[in-house]
């Protein structure tokens, strides 16, 4: 467990976070906090940057006439969120995002709705190639605020070891 500081000095401390390797431990789960209200400005805007131009996300008027009524939040504005909800705990410390898979949106959202995610360890195996670092399999589900879940998916990241990589100096050292 990380406690989110580290003391490097007498009552001295530095800002810590994300795990190593080592800190994970397959069938735990982490409450990512807080959680995101996403704004119909937030769904434009997204939906606008990435040029996707299905009216769905920001034409009311075609919306009104679908079986949602309204328009519907972006679906991968959904899955950046989460995975963004998710760094802290998971992949602060990572050398690389390997791969999303098994992404399933389960439910519509909406402008107004408020994400909040979890992250399940589902495996953890320590690199073949690179001594210094691991792999961590995650499962990170997204509930609204009346606890439907809206997207699941799973992720693997290429994890720092303990004592290496760019926060190795963690515990005062830099």
């Amino acid at each position: 467990m990380r406690s989110g500081a580290i003391e490097i000095g007498p009552q001295r401390y530095r800002e810590s976070h994300g795990r190593w390797f080592e800190e994970f431990h397959v069938g735990d789960v982490y409450e990512h906090r807080p959680g995101r209200t996403i704004s119909e400005a937030d769904n434009s805007w997204f939906t606008l940057l990435t040029m996707n131009t299905h009216p769905l996300h920001f034409d009311h008027e075609y919306a009104a006439r679908t079986e949602f009524g309204r328009p519907l939040v972006n679906s991968t504005l959904t899955l950046a969120i989460l995975v963004g909800m998710s760094v802290s705990d998971v992949s602060q410390k990572a050398v690389a995002n390997l791969g999303w898979t098994a992404i399933r949106m389960t439910a519509p959202v909406f402008a107004g709705d408020t994400l909040y995610a979890e992250s399940e360890v589902t495996a953890l195996r320590p690199s073949g190639s690179r001594p210094e670092q691991g792999l961590v399999s995650v499962t990170t589900r997204g509930h609204n605020q009346a606890g439907v879940l809206v997207c699941d998916f799973e992720r693997t990241m290429l994890v720092w070891k303990r004592g290496f990589g760019p926060d190795a100096s963690e515990g005062g050292r830099a």
